[in-house]
């Protein structure tokens, strides 16, 4: 697990700073809401009256009023752009780095095969996105409690899972796309994250163009589903773990046959 330890030595850095940075938005966030609480039912109908605006947000189906209308939107975009930028960028320039930073040579001349190298990159990866949700997830749980508001365990665990589980899709998608890269990839993470958001909000507003909830994982993501059904969507779910893992079967394939310079 060598290679483990010096991809988490090296993205110490960025985690710190990433898992810092979305957990104190989230904190204030949730610091603010018992100021904003007694204000929420002029807000509810302001954005009940901005059209096609309030349904690409899900924001005509929850009330800010209580906790869990106003987590599901406010720190849930925090949560799914944050955690998808992360993720993204986490995972999109790792196996193409050795040839960028013209240490593959070096890599390579050890003892060590090339399926050993993207199994223990990746574990990195996962590594990092799962203990950046379960610190973000515990500041979560304690700004609530801080704050003095009943915490809904239920819908705040399934909302967290939901970000979860699209981060680990993003990252398949990108560790993928990885693979056929030679230099930097920050450009390519980002902009499949932020597409793959964008594709949600036009989901959201277009009836026809409902199919996009299929291909980006921001579909499974909705606040305003998750806290009505009280459930993920599972067709949703299991497509993206489809997609997350065709991404990660297409890096095994093209790293072991790729002509690394």
């Amino acid at each position: 697990m060598t290679l483990v330890k010096h991809e988490l030595r090296q993205g110490k850095t960025s985690f710190l700073i990433w898992t810092a940075s979305i957990g104190f938005l989230l904190a204030t966030c949730i610091f603010l809401f018992p100021e904003m609480k007694g204000q929420m039912d002029s807000v509810n109908d302001i954005f009940a009256s901005m059209g096609s605006f309030t349904e690409a947000f899900g924001m005509d189906r929850l009330n800010f009023g209580t906790l869990v209308g106003f987590y599901a939107v406010e720190c849930g975009n925090v949560l799914g752009l944050g955690g998808a930028f992360y993720a993204a960028l986490c995972a999109a320039g790792i196996l193409s780095k050795e040839e960028k930073d013209k240490t593959a040579e070096f890599l390579l001349t050890h003892p060590v095969s090339r399926k050993r190298i993207i199994t223990e990159k990746l574990i990195a990866v996962l590594f990092q996105i799962t203990a950046m949700n379960m610190i973000i997830y515990a500041i979560s749980v304690c700004s609530i409690i801080a704050v003095g508001e009943e915490i809904p365990w239920k819908e705040i665990s399934l909302l967290h899972l939901a970000y979860y589980l699209l981060q680990i899709e993003l990252a398949g998608i990108c560790f993928g796309i990885s693979a056929f890269l030679r230099k930097g990839s920050i450009g390519v993470g980002l902009g499949i994250a932020v597409m793959m958001y964008f594709l949600n909000l036009v989901a959201n507003i277009a009836e026809l163009a409902q199919f996009l909830k299929y291909i980006t994982p921001f579909g499974y993501c909705e606040g305003a589903d998750i806290v009505s059904s009280g459930s993920l969507d599972s067709t949703f779910v299991f497509i993206g773990a489809i997609i997350g893992i065709g991404g990660i079967m297409i890096a095994y394939l093209k790293y072991t046959r790729k002509d690394i310079h």
